[in-house]
């Protein structure tokens, strides 16, 4: 009941990137930009299916190994479709912990720095808007003349799970690399 009653508390009420600390800028709304993307420390989970049969899932299940370990939520979380996968970053402190303790699913991982080409989204997390945007950034892509498509789609997002949907943020995001 607690865990329930935490999750409401942190997500019912609409909140920024700003309370948390951010891994990277956000994308504006409705802009399509190229973006480089610093190292981080991130935990990761995934399901054997799609991200958007999952439910919150896979949300939950890293809200909880953060909670047990008593390390900051942080923004944004990033989400492979198939199969679905999600990260969460780790502040600047829990990265150099040794003593996190991860449950069975939950596992930790480097990230190096990546180029990706951006799509900011205002709305709520569904699969339409992904698939709308993933094809508006697609098509933006192909006038970068300076830049190629280098590896697979995933989506960023920045607020959680019981966020009312005007007020969440999101992107789209395809890695890319410089052909100059």
């Amino acid at each position: 009941m607690k865990m329930i009653l935490l999750l409401a508390a942190a997500f019912t009420l609409p909140w920024t990137a700003s309370a948390y600390e951010a891994a990277y800028p956000m994308t504006a709304a409705g802009f399509c930009e190229i973006k480089k993307l610093p190292a981080g420390s991130v935990l990761r989970t995934t399901s054997r299916g799609g991200y958007f049969d999952e439910n919150n899932g896979l949300f939950l299940r890293l809200f909880k190994t953060i909670n047990q370990n008593k390390v900051p939520m942080t923004v944004p979380v990033e989400a492979k479709m198939m199969p679905g996968t999600m990260v969460f970053y780790l502040d600047q402190a829990s990265a150099k912990r040794k003593d996190l303790q991860l449950p069975v699913g939950v596992t930790r991982q480097g990230l190096p720095t990546r180029m990706v080409a951006s799509v900011g989204i205002r709305g709520g997390y569904t699969q339409e808007s992904y698939e709308e945007n993933l094809a508006r950034l697609r098509a933006w892509i192909k006038t970068q003349k300076k830049w190629r498509v280098v590896g697979e789609p995933y989506a960023v997002y920045w607020h959680g799970p019981f966020t009312l949907a005007p007020f969440k943020r999101s992107e789209v995001h395809l890695p890319v690399q410089n052909i100059n």
